[in-house]
């Protein structure tokens, strides 16, 4: 649902603050219907009755979410309304210098374990759903959900709303591309494949176009964060498993009462106690002693956090069919299940809960900084998307994620990513040193230099 034309719409026409309400509200009102459609008196009516509401929620879910998550961390960052480096005298007195690209970091990463908090509320559900029924575990959510246009009345007078531009760049972009692949001979290879869609260069030529030099930049680095981010898909599935396969590896396992999908739980829990501790602990240490640890350098510790998680999975999976009664088709097993406890799967969330702070989080930051202001929000919902891409790929595995393939299941994945990851590192390390932001000032002086040699040359 991101992908679609709500993104671009939020964007051009009405602004991506409005758009976020309008997700707000959708969204709520498919909290009602999923709390009406899990009353008791619904369900005991059969599947004729219970089913419809249910599927009208998630689809009306799936609509608010397509409008609020393109727009809710662009708004956040637009909040940092200087985009460069400046010169800040602190109440002590001591003078330090504000980087953006910190800046944004540190919010995203605080952003995103604020997400988690809410995320670690399914525990709650979770119990409310064993023990007393579906009911109660979407009317927790609710609650908690209806306090979201609270915090969004109160915070409007102080939240800078970035206005709608208008007009898309996206057209232009596509001329952008047009024009440089078409000038190259459709050779995408070239070091400086866009530099021939420039309006300095085409105008040694007498050729006007409507863009600008800063546009081409635009383009160029929006499309190289969109390339970086087609490689989440492999490590989106390493994370957590394909499909319920985590769930079902705890289904075999020894419980001891607690609810299978338990430890699903701890992925929030493990992003809301490392969120302090990488902003205010580790990536200042890092600082101070002049370690770099730049934006690609990050996805790529991520990816391969990812990947030993999955192998982590796999190992654990084996150990399941070895002592399980029933072998290699354990989670199909009524003799009982394996003695190996379900708190073995702790390490495999843990360290995929982790990956998300280096992946995700950074792949915000691109996503805002690479794109033009009038892009920002479709280049996120092109960011969400490859999480649906994830999603429909554990689909088409389905057939086979089964006993006595649930091995592979986990470290097929994992083999992929560990194969991704070396191939990514050394295409895109180059970007750990490309500028984090540019502004259309950057250009001015260029731009008149450029006009003035050719006024010098017409004379």
């Amino acid at each position: 649902m991101p992908l679609s034309p709500l993104a671009w719409w939020a964007d051009v026409h009405v602004g991506r603050y409005k758009a976020i309400c309008v997700g707000v509200l959708i969204c709520g009102i498919a909290h009602l219907i999923q709390i009406f459609g899990a009353l008791p008196s619904v369900l005991q009516k059969g599947t004729a009755h219970s089913a419809p509401p249910f599927i009208i929620s998630l689809l009306t879910l799936a609509l608010g979410a397509g409008i609020f998550k393109p727009n809710i961390a662009p708004t956040i960052l637009d909040q940092h309304r200087n985009k460069k480096a400046y010169n800040k005298v602190l109440k002590s007195g001591e003078k330090v210098i504000v980087d953006p690209e910190l800046t944004s970091s540190r919010t995203m990463l605080i952003f995103y374990g604020v997400v988690n908090v809410g995320a670690f509320y399914m525990l709650a559900t979770t119990y409310a759903e064993k023990f007393v029924g579906y009911w109660l575990a979407f009317l927790l959510a609710g609650i908690i959900y209806f306090l979201l246009p609270v915090v969004l009345a109160l915070a409007y007078k102080r939240t800078h709303k970035q206005p709608p531009s208008g007009s898309s760049d996206l057209n232009n972009a596509v001329k952008i591309i047009s024009m440089a692949l078409r000038r190259n001979k459709f050779r995408v290879w070239r070091k400086n494949f866009f530099d021939a869609a420039r309006p300095s260069v085409l105008a040694a030529e007498g050729i006007q176009v409507e863009w600008t030099d800063k546009l081409v930049d635009d383009v160029r680095r929006t499309l190289v964060a969109t390339e970086v981010f087609f490689y989440f898909p492999i490590y989106n599935i390493n994370d957590g498993g394909i499909g319920s396969v985590a769930s079902n590896q705890g289904a075999s396992m020894t419980t001891n009462g607690a609810p299978n999908d338990l430890l699903n739980n701890f992925n929030a829990l493990t992003i809301i106690v490392a969120t302090p501790v990488l902003s205010y602990i580790l990536y200042p240490l890092l600082l101070r002693y002049n370690i770099k640890f730049e934006r690609i350098s990050r996805i790529t510790f991520g990816f391969v956090l990812a990947m030993i998680s999955g192998v982590i999975g796999a190992i654990v999976q084996w150990r399941v069919y070895k002592t399980s009664p029933c072998g290699y088709y354990a989670s199909s097993c009524d003799a009982g299940v394996s003695p190996l406890l379900i708190w073995w799967q702790l390490p495999n969330v843990i360290l995929g809960a982790l990956s998300e702070l280096f992946c995700n989080v950074t792949a915000y930051e691109l996503a805002y900084a690479r794109a033009p202001p009038s892009m920002r929000g479709l280049v996120m919902a092109i960011f969400l998307f490859t999480t649906a891409l994830s999603s429909a790929l554990g689909e088409v595995l389905i057939p086979v994620t089964q006993d006595p393939y649930l091995i592979w299941i986990w470290g097929a994945p994992a083999v992929a990513l560990a194969v991704q990851t070396i191939l990514f590192w050394f295409r895109f390390r180059s970007l750990n040193h490309d500028k984090f932001m540019i502004e259309e000032k950057d250009y001015v002086d260029t731009t008149l230099t450029t006009k003035s040699e050719r006024a010098g040359k017409e004379l």
